[in-house]
């Protein structure tokens, strides 16, 4: 038997060497524009090919002594394809640099890092937002560490830009336009965002005077693109707060790519951990793909879905907030009974097409469909007690309640159902030649929502029923009794069927050009939006449009010295959406107007080195002065209007970004913000808008211990000034001027890399099935600060004074987490 293993042995070995004589070798490293190695590159000839890896290295077996013709692609960089001949056994290196694709990067005629830097958009690496530790984790989570971007709610995903509010912002997702639900009004009801971190390739944004291309808000634009996977794997996250699963694969004839995701998140830890005695049941959780179908080279069609089912039961039992003066410590005690029962499911599918008719000419069609089932209900009620706090420290009953200045009781009741269709279909065109771009779309959208809303609130003090204020009311009793009816001290009740019929579109051209050895880039753009208002029952409005022209201009000298300067501004509308349009008793009103922003920024980017390592300067400054203001409080996280467009206002700031390697190898940023926005309502004078958050400084800083480059360590800080406390909902807003604490947050996260992907473990070990593996422990708000998100007020009866007590948020807490990829 040996001869015979032998002979074959050196018969296969034989039959190889023969092989590999009538073949040559190419080789080389793949890079983009940037000079960033391209992991996942296909380089292929006839039915035959390879990949580059992690560090764009390849290498390819192709026939020789005869032409072959090799093509190079990647799923964001624009084809290369070439002949070449090469001789028997003959090595070749060939190192092309990819450009970036018109299909996945519009803006060809620059760089895809150049396109950024002009634009003014900040691009955030995912998995810097992976790793970040934060409450809310995910990519709102690390937008609240930059400059402009506000919120003084970790457990929310929504964010201010610019003095702008939550309903401002733009997020779109492989360039669809997603939305969220209507009826949240805290953060600890929201549950999951909808960009599932898992499955984000690239995050950029945009804090303002963005390009006509995006839709028509006056704050920001947060625009995600997911992953297109080049080969199987998956990933897994564990945490006391829930967890995540993704997996993503290609077809063997590469034309199918698929990527999923499947979340649970239970913000019990971070509930349970506040004030509030509670029993809390949440059960968060969605489900998301994107799928990808190339017909053939010219023509892709792409699939976005999403599933959500959010159930939020929640019953308070005991609270006691102690507030004031060392001197005088006062506290708020309350016993509850009742519980609240929400649910929010929303099912939102889009179809993307995208045809290149040649190298010049690409056509998308776009087609979308968001459906939400909100159900909000609740029965609470509060005995509350507002007394003197015993500061004795010799004393038994040290931290204890020794005398009530006022007794009472509260009773909520909502029984609030919104039921919301929202279907688009759009299309939109690049032509680029040269260094000129055009780019075109028009927008169709149809929002059907019917809603129910019935709340009330009924105040008692020490047994009277208090009745909601009447103007000019001269109060004499005993004397003279009031006889008026006993009614809620609040109530709202409305029916609304609201259709809105949409149709938008914009056309910008785009030109980079030198003047002398100075390179210069601009945009001109314009967008249009027509909309109407109809419904059952809702009177039927005149169609209104608005026209939004805007531009953006850069300019790079030919100094030594690495700097653009750069200049946009614009005329910005934002049309009402639904929720702006109903007033205060719930009632749809169809009349109000587009709110206007005329908005400039005033840029610039200085690049240099620093320890001999890169480092990036980003200085903006922005001013924005609104007409047709429609003046709003917000309650916790839900935004109430006025439906009245009877204010004027402005927001005026300056934002500047330090980022770059504090530690070699990694990307830490320190971020400076100074805000000033003001409004005018009917003439009063101006007072501070809801999101005047004058002072922002934001840090996240990454190190590792140089011995063991496995151990990480991410620190994620946080100080705002206070943001105005707001007002009982029945009284004027220019009387309650006072603002809530400072916002101070710091959240620190360890980890250790068990596995890594450039580092494997010995040839069979067990843990050689991860290609990363790591464990870590997160805490949050480190040094334990008491933040507010808002106010409740609470009257003492004895004195006729006022409390204004503050709703505490999550103190520190501590969290356990475990990640995998395969």
């Amino acid at each position: 038997m040996k001869p015979n293993f032998f002979f074959s042995l050196f018969f296969l070995v034989a039959i190889n060497n023969f092989s590999i004589a009538q073949d040559a070798i190419l080789k080389g490293v793949i890079l983009d524009e940037n000079k960033t190695p391209v992991q996942g590159a296909n380089i292929s000839y006839d039915t035959s090919g390879t990949q580059s890896d992690q560090n764009g290295v390849y290498q390819l077996s192709i026939p020789a002594d005869q032409e072959v013709e090799i093509s190079i692609s990647h799923i964001s960089l624009k084809n290369v394809q070439f002949v070449i001949r090469l001789e028997k056994n003959q090595e070749y290196e060939f190192n092309p640099v990819l450009k970036a694709d018109v299909e996945q990067i519009s803006e060809v005629i620059i760089s895809g890092r150049e396109r950024k830097i002009v634009e003014g958009i900040t691009t955030l690496d995912p998995e810097t937002i992976r790793t970040t530790p934060s409450a809310n984790a995910g990519v709102e989570g690390l937008l609240k560490s930059l400059p402009g971007v506000s919120s003084n709610n970790e457990l929310s995903t929504q964010y201010s830009v610019r003095g702008g509010n939550y309903d401002e912002n733009l997020v779109y997702v492989n360039e669809i336009e997603v939305y969220r639900p209507f009826l949240i009004r805290s953060g600890q009801q929201e549950g999951l965002s909808f960009v599932n971190t898992d499955l984000v390739r690239n995050v950029d944004f945009s804090a303002g005077g963005f390009q006509a291309k995006y839709g028509d808000k006056l704050s920001s634009v947060l625009d995600i693109t997911y992953k297109r996977p080049t080969r199987l794997g998956a990933t897994a996250d564990i945490s006391l707060l829930g967890g995540s699963v993704s997996a993503g694969g290609i077809s063997k004839n590469k034309k199918l790519s698929a990527i999923a995701g499947l979340r649970y998140r239970d913000n019990s830890l971070l509930v349970n951990a506040k004030n509030t005695e509670v029993n809390f049941r949440p059960r968060f959780a969605d489900v998301q793909t994107y799928l990808s179908y190339s017909f053939s080279d010219k023509f892709e069609l792409g699939f976005l879905g999403n599933v959500s089912l959010n159930r939020y039961n929640y019953e308070p039992l005991e609270e006691q907030v102690n507030f004031g003066t060392l001197q005088s410590v006062q506290a708020l005690t309350v016993l509850y009974n009742g519980q609240e029962k929400d649910r929010y499911s929303t099912y939102f599918g889009a179809l993307k097409g995208t045809y290149n008719v040649n190298d010049r000419l690409t056509l998308k069609l776009i087609t979308s469909g968001y459906h939400t089932q909100e159900q909000e209900y609740y029965d609470i009620l509060a005995y509350y007690s507002l007394g003197t706090v015993n500061t004795d420290i010799g004393s038994e009953n040290l931290g204890e309640v020794t005398f009530s200045e006022g007794i009472g009781s509260q009773l909520t009741h909502a029984r609030n159902d919104l039921d919301a269709l929202i279907l688009n279909i759009a299309h939109k065109g690049t032509y680029t030649i040269d260094q000129h771009q055009f780019d075109w779309g028009i927008k169709y959208t149809t929002e059907d929502i019917r809603d129910r809303l019935q709340e009330y609130e009924v105040i008692d003090s020490a047994g009277f029923s208090i009745r909601p204020p009447i103007l000019d009311l001269i109060n004499d009793q005993p004397y003279t009794p009031n006889v008026s009816p006993i009614v809620p001290f609040t109530s709202v009740r409305a029916t609304n069927d609201t259709k809105i019929d949409r149709i938008s579109g914009f056309a910008q051209y785009s030109i980079r050009s030198n003047i002398k050895e100075n390179e210069i880039w601009a945009n001109i753009g314009i967008r249009a939006h027509n909309w109407n208002i109809a419904g059952s029952t809702v009177n039927s409005s005149d169609s209104q449009i608005v026209f939004s022209p805007r531009a953006q201009i850069a300019l790079k000298p030919n100094w030594k010295t690495d700097m653009i300067f750069r200049a946009s501004g614009g005329i910005y509308h934002q049309p009402p959406f639904y929720r702006e349009l109903r007033d205060s008793l719930g009632i749809v009103q169809p009349d109000v107007k587009a709110q206007q922003s005329i908005h400039v920024v005033l840029g610039n980017d200085y690049s240099f080195s620093m320890w001999k390592r890169p480092f990036k300067l980003t200085t903006e400054i922005y001013y924005k002065k609104l007409a047709d203001v429609n003046p709003y409080t917000i309650e916790n996280v839900r935004i109430r209007y006025r439906a009245r467009n009877n204010a004027r206002a402005y927001a005026q700031g300056i934002d500047v970004r330090l980022n770059g390697e504090f530690v070699p190898g990694t990307e830490s940023w320190v971020s400076f913000g100074y805000l000033k926005t003001e409004e005018n309502i009917d003439d009063r004078g101006y007072i501070s808008r809801p999101t005047d958050q004058r002072l922002k400084i934001g840090v996240l800083f990454q190190d590792y211990v140089p011995t063991i480059p496995s151990l990480k360590m991410y620190l994620n800080m946080v100080y705002q000034t206070g943001v105005p406390g707001g007002s009982p909902s029945y009284a004027d807003p220019y009387n309650y001027l006072t603002r809530l604490k400072d916002y101070r947050r710091a959240d620190l996260g360890i980890s250790y890399l068990i596995v890594d992907k450039n580092k494997r473990l010995k040839e069979g070990h067990f843990l050689n099935v991860f290609q990363e593996l790591y464990l870590g422990c997160e805490i949050y708000n480190i040094f334990d600060n008491q933040n507010a998100i808002t106010n409740t007020f609470v009257r003492d009866a004895a004195s006729r004074r006022q409390y204004a007590i503050p709703n505490f948020l999550t103190p520190r807490v501590f969290n356990v987490r475990l990640g995998m990829k395969f």
